[in-house]
């Protein structure tokens, strides 16, 4: 028999307290306080990700890219810093993504005004 936790008593409940952790700074957190958003994938996480999907099983590429992370518990008092460890990694991807397009773009150019 299947417990309908919605309309459980409360006594009837279990209750499960966990101490959390902040995922940027290692610093414990309530859940309470914690800030909850999806984890920080670094530039070099995403190219590692990319080339052994690609290795080893292609046609999960797309699932490992796309699919829905589930959130982690950050401090408060880190989400300066959290916003500018995101904002150095998207620059870093677009500065990567700038660079492959240069290394196709500029041959191509050259080749055309020959």
């Amino acid at each position: 028999m299947a417990t309908d936790y919605a309309r459980a008593e409360t006594s009837a409940r279990e209750i499960i307290h966990e101490q959390l952790y902040c995922a940027l700074t290692g610093v414990p957190v309530s859940a309470e306080d914690a800030y909850w958003a999806p984890p920080l994938v670094t530039f070099r996480q995403l190219v590692t990700a990319i080339t052994q999907g690609l290795a080893h099983s292609p046609g999960t590429l797309g699932t490992i890219l796309f699919a829905e992370q589930p959130n982690v518990p950050y401090a408060a008092a880190a989400r300066e810093q959290l916003a500018a460890r995101r904002s150095a990694e998207q620059i870093k991807l677009l500065g990567a993504l700038l660079l492959v397009v240069a290394l196709i773009a500029v041959p191509i150019l050259l080749l055309a005004m020959r």
